[in-house]
C-alpha cells in the first residue's frame, strides 16, 4: 500500500502544477537535441540564507539589523548576489534544477530568483516549510524550460524523544525535456552538534522516512529514476550513507573534488571532507556522465591557520568579510 504522503497535499499540489502542461509543449523549440538530452543538477548549503526581518516563531535573533551580526539589508542583497554569482558561475550552461540548503523562508527564495544576480535565469522553485527551529528550509530551483514539476510534496520528519524538530525532506516528481520523468529529494539531515555518535539516530531517522517515501515512488513505478540530494551532515562512509547504500542508492558525488585545491565540499579544522552528496539509483546511473566540485577562485581563501585554502564565508566567526558559504556547490551532469 503506498504512503500516505503521495496522496495528501499532493493531490491538490498535482492539479496546481497541471496548469502548466500547455506552456511546457512550448520548450522543444528553444533547445536543440544536444542540450534536451544533458541535465545538470548542482546543490548548495547556502550557510544562514536569511532576510532581515524578525519570525516571532522561530529563533532568527542572531540574523537581524540589530544583531551581533548586524545583518542589515545590504549586508542581505550582497550575500543574495554573491549566491546568485556562484550558482550561475558553476556549470558551463545553466543548471537545470539547483537544490538549496538553509534558505530560510519564501521571501528570501522569491528575493534570490527575482531580484537578485540570478533572475535573468528566469528559475522557478519549490520549497519546504518546515518545524525547524531556526526557520530553516530546503529547496529546488528548476528551469521551467527544461524541468516541468508534476508534483511535490513536503515529508515530515517525526523527531526521536529528545530531537530538536528537524528540516522536512522536500520531494518533486517532475517530467524533463528528454521526456524522462525524475523523482528528486532534497534532505538537509539534523547537524552533528553535541557529538557525532550521539547524534547519529537523528540522522538515521531522516534516512528512514526518506526510504518509506522511496519504497512508495518505486510499487507505483518500479524503474523510477530517483536522485536524492543536500546537506547529510554525514561522511560517504557514515552509518546513515551506508544505510541508504544498502537500499540501492549509489554516492556518484563521493569521489569528486575541485579543480582549485578543494577536495570536499565542507572543510573543518584543515580536514576536507564531503557532507553533501547526490545519490542516485541503479536506473539513473548509467545516465551520469560528471561529478564534480564548483571551487572556482573566488569562492575560496588562503587557510592562514592550516595551509591551502578554505570556503570563503560570510562571516569568519563574527567578523563580516562579504563571502560566499562554508560549503561548495556540488555539480552532476546527466546525459539522456
Amino acid at each position: 500500500m503506498p504512503s500516505p504522503f503521495l496522496m495528501r497535499r499532493s493531490l491538490v499540489l498535482c492539479l496546481m502544477l497541471s496548469l502548466s502542461v500547455a506552456n511546457y509543449s512550448l520548450f522543444t523549440s528553444h533547445y536543440t537535441l544536444l542540450s534536451a538530452q544533458t541535465l545538470t543538477i548542482a546543490e548548495l548549503n547556502c550557510e544562514n540564507l536569511f532576510d532581515c526581518g524578525h519570525d516571532s516563531l522561530k529563533q532568527d535573533h542572531d540574523w537581524l539589523p540589530g544583531s551581533v551580526r548586524s545583518w542589515t539589508p545590504r549586508r542581505y542583497w550582497q550575500k543574495l548576489n554573491n549566491i546568485g554569482q556562484e550558482l550561475v558561475a558553476c556549470s558551463e550552461t545553466l543548471p537545470d534544477l539547483i537544490a538549496l540548503v538553509e534558505v530560510e523562508n519564501d521571501s528570501v527564495m522569491r528575493d534570490l530568483t527575482r531580484r537578485s544576480v540570478l533572475r535573468g535565469a528566469r528559475y522557478d522553485y519549490l520549497m519546504t516549510q518546515s518545524d525547524d527551529v531556526r526557520g530553516i528550509d530546503v529547496a529546488l530551483l528548476y528551469q521551467h524550460f527544461t524541468f516541468r514539476p508534476v508534483c511535490y510534496d513536503m515529508l515530515h520528519v517525526v523527531p526521536l524523544p529528545g530531537m530538536r524538530p528537524t528540516r522536512d525532506i522536500l520531494y518533486v516528481k517532475g517530467e524533463f525535456i528528454s521526456g524522462d520523468t525524475l523523482h528528486v529529494f532534497v534532505v538537509h539531515a539534523p547537524s552533528r552538534y553535541g557529538g557525532e555518535r550521539a547524534t547519529r539516530p537523528n540522522r538515521r531517522v531522516v534516512a528512514d522516512r526518506l526510504l518509506q517515501a522511496v519504497d512508495s515512488v518505486r510499487v507505483l513505478s518500479p524503474d523510477a529514476k530517483i536522485i536524492v540530494t543536500g546537506d547529510f551532515n554525514d561522511y560517504a562512509a557514515s552509518p546513515a550513507l551506508c544505510f541508504l547504500a544498502e537500499h540501492h542508492f549509489i554516492n556518484v558525488t563521493s569521489g569528486a573534488s575541485g579543480s582549485h585545491g578543494a577536495r570536499a565540499t565542507y572543510r573543518y579544522q584543515g580536514q576536507w571532507n564531503s557532507i553533501d552528496h547526490v545519490l542516485v539509483n541503479a536506473p539513473l546511473l548509467q545516465h551520469v556522465d560528471t561529478a564534480y566540485i564548483f571551487d572556482a577562485p573566488f569562492l575560496l581563501e588562503e587557510d592562514r591557520r592550516y595551509g591551502g585554502v578554505k570556503p570563503l564565508r560570510t562571516y569568519n566567526g563574527y567578523r563580516y568579510q562579504r563571502g560566499f558559504s562554508d560549503h561548495l556547490p556540488l555539480v552532476v551532469r546527466l546525459k539522456f
